[in-house]
This record gives structure tokens, sequence and C-alpha cells, in this order.
């Protein structure tokens, strides 16, 4: 299979987008073929000036590689990356294609299958505006269908401004074998002729996108059900070319929990929102990858790897798929979770660049982990780390009360901590799991109770009631520093 992710330039990489390009990647690499990215920047009054960079950072952080067509230089300046195409169906970039898409075009011209339409902006609102208000379909009337030759020559000399439509059959049935939604049949008396070269000499979406898919060899078109009415136009011209028809495969809208078409309005689209937010790419990618597609089991966690090997598109519904929000948290803890070692660190180092932390610390891999290690567990994203972990630099204001343990008395929290911190200080390996072992022990062997000594020894570490258990935050601050919150507890009381 060859399957292509054709995004337009026109802001940042839309999670819908991700999984069609999701699903292109796992379609593709299932079969040992090629995953291609062509960027679709024919319609210039939406482009932006860096939005190929903008998409194509968005797939590189969630790992989705592209074997062909336009790529971006990871070891170029992060900052300001660069472009570039590889491969041997370039350009992949459909502005610089233009001149392919005239030889089509005339092609299309001199077999009958399309032809020069002039109505102007002003006559086009009037035709809509009749056929609503008589509740007949949209579309093109054909005013300009059957112009003579000599009609357009003339029409053209006079700089007369037009368009270039194809020329649908009025007559039979256009039909398409879809692999999701089966067997789809369009009426063509109910298709119109779609503008396929627009006023400002650059192709629309339909004729690039045909011409472009052939040439590239492309086997297999992902892409959502948006795009159902269109791909009668599609089909024709593939025939009017004499083409082979590739597969299509129109995926389900992704919806709001309302059931509404998913949208800004009632929350973030963008990949690159769910980056910025401390989203594991790991984690939105094994999300995505169930809006709409279901393995068939109980099974939830995925890898990219796995994905490949189970994914097909007999699996994919046709109904709407819930963007459902708290699952996307439960993914990316589920993520957090499973971090450990130099990934722990790799991970989360860069979500913590505002607390202040000494070189040394900044250096000590070991230190590293066992910090994070505090709160992997407790936060749905990396954008709450550096908030949950600012007791560790500076402890919090607190009151006194919070270090009495239910029905126990402050007095008796402050014998506890005096006693706590003598038999600590005893404790020669100072490490996390060395010091709950010991520390358990003294506390059944003196018939302490548990809360009775742990509950204020984690109030005085962190300052906070819901907190990491005091070993591995004594662990984290290190014995002079975890001597000196306890006496700032005892001195409250």
């Amino acid at each position: 299979m060859i399957t292509r992710f054709p995004p337009s330039p026109t802001g940042y990489l839309h999670v819908g987008g991700l999984r069609t390009a999701l699903y292109s990647y796992l379609l593709a690499k299932k079969t040992g073929g090629k995953f291609l990215l062509r960027i679709e920047d024919t319609d210039r009054e939406r482009f932006v000036a860096d939005g190929t960079i903008n998409i194509l950072k968005s797939l590189s952080w969630a790992n989705l590689d592209i074997d062909e067509g336009v790529k971006l230089d990871t070891l170029s300046d992060p900052d300001q990356p660069a472009v570039f195409q590889e491969g041997e169906n370039g350009p992949y970039i459909q502005s610089e294609r233009l001149e392919i898409y005239k030889k089509y075009i005339q092609k299309l011209l001199d077999n009958g299958n399309a032809y020069y339409c002039f109505c102007t902006s002003e006559r086009l609102q009037e035709v809509r505006n009749n056929k609503q208000k008589n509740n007949l379909p949209p579309g093109y009337d054909g005013h300009c269908r059957d112009l003579s030759k000599e009609e357009t020559d003339t029409k053209i000399k006079a700089g007369e401004k037009h368009v270039i439509r194809m020329k649908m059959p009025k007559e039979g049935e256009t039909a398409f074998d879809d692999l999701i939604r089966g067997n789809v049949t369009f009426k063509n008396e109910a298709v119109d002729d779609q503008v396929i070269l627009k006023s400002d000499g650059y192709p629309t979406y339909h004729l690039a996108s045909v011409i472009d898919d052939h040439l590239m060899g492309i086997t297999h078109i992902v892409r959502g059900e948006e795009w159902i009415s269109s791909t009668p136009k599609h089909v024709q011209l593939y025939k009017f070319f004499g083409w082979e028809i590739p597969l299509f495969a129109h995926l389900p809208l992704l919806l709001n929990s309302d059931k509404s078409k998913l949208s800004k309005r009632q929350g973030d689209v963008a990949v690159e929102d769910y980056r910025k937010k401390g989203y594991l790419p790991e984690a939105l990618i094994n999300f995505v990858a169930f809006l709409g597609w279901n393995p068939g089991n109980d099974r939830e966690i995925f890898n990219l790897k796995e994905l490949v090997e189970e994914f097909s598109l007999e699996k994919v519904g046709k109904a709407g798929a819930i963007f459902n929000l708290e699952k996307l948290i439960w993914y990316n803890k589920e993520y957090l979770k499973k971090l450990e070692g130099e990934d722990l660190v790799k991970t989360c180092l860069p979500w913590i660049e505002e607390l202040n932390i000494s070189k040394s610390k900044l250096n000590d891999k070991i230190w590293l982990e066992k910090l994070f290690n505090l709160e992997k567990v407790r936060i749905n994203s990396l954008n709450e780390l550096a908030g949950v972990l600012g007791f560790v630099f500076e402890l919090p204001d607190y009151t006194k009360d919070l270090l009495k343990w239910k029905k126990g008395t402050l007095e008796q929290s402050k014998e506890n901590l005096i006693s706590l911190k003598e038999f600590w200080s005893n404790i020669e390996n100072w490490e996390n799991k060395n010091i709950e072992e010991k520390t358990i022990s003294w506390i059944k062997e003196n018939n302490y109770g548990v809360g009775d000594v742990l509950w204020p020894a984690r109030i005085a570490l962190s300052g906070q009631e819901n907190s990491p258990g005091p070993f591995e935050i004594a662990d984290v601050l290190g014995l002079e520093e975890t001597f000196k919150r306890i006496d700032t507890a005892v001195n409250k009381i």
C-alpha cells in the first residue's frame, strides 16, 4: 500500500488530521508500504506562512515518520527547522506543480470533459438564493456548460474573468466501494460541475488531489467522511483520464460529548494544544487510534508498533467518534506511570525550568528520577509538574492544626516528630525503601499508631494535606533539609 496525508498549511494540525495521518501511516506500515506527505497549498486565501512547519513538527512529535514527500530536517535549528522534499515523484508541494496541472486541464478541455465558466460571483449568489428559495439542491446550474468555442474564445480575448469546471455526466450513476461504508452510489444529475481551476490560476483540491494521487502512485486514500459527496467527482476525473481508481476509506466524524462536530468552541482541537499542555505523544496517538477503531477485545493500551500489527480498516466504524477528554487524561496518566530512568528524566526535565534548581541537582540523573517519581502517578499532564513539585524547593506556609492526626493532639504530633527525627538521625542509608522499612519496624516496636507518626511527618515535609508519602519526600529532600522541616513543624506547635 502507498498512502498519503495531504494537509493544507492553514495553521496547526487538527486532531482529526492526526487521526487521518495515523490511520494512513498504519495501513502503509502494516503492508511494508510507503507513507507519503504532500502539502496542498492551493487555497492561497487561507495560506499560513509557517503552517507547513507547524504540521511537520506535530507529526514528528507524534513519531509518524514520513517515507516520501515533504519532511522536516530534525538536525537543523529546532526553533527554525528546515523543510525539504524527498522522493522520485516530486515536487510534493502543490503550488510548485502548477505546470503539471495545466497540462492535464488542457486534456480535459480538449476531450470535452471540462469547460470555461464566466459567471460572476453576483450571479452565482443569485443562483444559490433561488435554489434555496425553491428547496432545490445547491450547486452550479450549468449556465456556461454549453458555450460554443467561438463564444468562449471571444470572452477570453476580452479578458473576462473565468474559472474552469469539470463536466459531470448528467445521466446514470457514479458508484465506488468504500472500505468502511461499502458500496456508495450517487445519481450524476445530483452532482454539480465542480470548479477545478480557479480564476487565480490555482487548481482546486478536487483536480490537484486526483492528479497527484495518480502520479504519486497512491493506492489507498484515507480521509474524513465530509469528502464522500466529492468522491463521485473524483471518480469521474479518474475515468476522464483513463486512470486506475484507488481505494477509498472515509472516516467517521469526530464529535464533542454533545454529539456536535468537534470544534474549537468546545475545547482544544489542535495537536499543538495538547503538546503544550504536557500530553505524551504515545498517549495522544493511542487515544486517537481508538476514535473510530476498536481491536475487538478489551485491550486499550497499544504502542505505535503494536497498532501497526493490530490495525485494520475492517474494524473502523461508521458512526461518529466521541472525543472524550477524560479518556485522553486516563491514557496520559497510564503512559506517565510507565516512564522510568532516563526516559522519565528526559521527558519531565523541560517542564520544571521555572523551579529554582541548582546545577548540581540538574546534573544528578538519579536524584531527578526520584524527584519526578514523587508526582508522576498523581498528575494528569506534564504542565502540572512544576506546580506540584514546588514544595520540594520551597516549603509552603501551613497552619499548625494541619499537623494533628484525627483524634490525636498537637502535643502528640510534636512528640512523635521529635522521636522520629531522633530515630532517623541513626539511619545510615538515606534511601526511600530503607527509610520506610526501618521506620515501619520502629513504629511497630514502639506501639505507635502509623497515622500518628506518618501524618505529621508528611505534613512537616510537604506543607500540604495532599502529597506523596513521607519516605519518598525525605529521600528527595535529603537528611539535612528533612530535619530542618521537622524542626519548623515542631516550632509551629
